[in-house]
């Protein structure tokens, strides 16, 4: 059963997932760190499989830096991770309709989110219109922001 799954194919994962509890969690997962994981163990904690929708390489040069891994090289890191049972490798989503399409797809009985989630109030919609839970798992946890990794490692070895 394969656990990595490209967007075009998420139709193939569907049927392994009737009858169960499942959490929906997306992100760029690309430095990963303690946050990461705090964060994942509390989602997988509210049901039975846990999906994580992973943002492209694109998104992550348009929105942050240039990615340190590929798509494909997070992915492998995060199903490495037991309580992860799912990584859909999402395109570049451009527009809140192609989030939407995914959680209608997907149908989670949850969507995981931070305190700190900047598109909180979007996704608690989303979550409301295809009748999944929006649940906060996690408070932002600065500390372990990846920003402060980079922040870190440049003051440590220099730019």
């Amino acid at each position: 059963m394969e656990k990595i799954v490209p967007w075009k194919d998420v139709h193939t994962i569907l049927p392994r997932m009737r009858g169960k509890k499942t959490v929906l969690v997306g992100g760029c997962f690309d430095l990963f760190h303690y946050g990461h994981l705090v964060f994942l163990k509390k989602a997988k904690n509210r049901g039975d499989v846990l999906i994580v929708a992973l943002e492209s390489d694109e998104f992550i040069k348009n929105h942050k830096r240039s990615p340190a891994h590929t798509q494909r090289q997070r992915a492998e890191l995060l199903v490495a991770l037991e309580i992860v049972d799912c990584v859909i490798l999402l395109p570049h989503f451009t527009s809140d309709t192609q989030y939407e399409h995914l959680i209608e797809v997907v149908k989670p009985s949850h969507i995981a989110v931070t305190q700190n989630d900047v598109h909180l109030e979007k996704k608690r919609r989303q979550a409301r219109k295809f009748g999944a839970d929006l649940t906060i798992v996690v408070p932002y946890l600065k500390k372990y922001s990846s920003t402060n990794l980079i922040k870190s490692y440049e003051t440590f070895f220099g730019n």
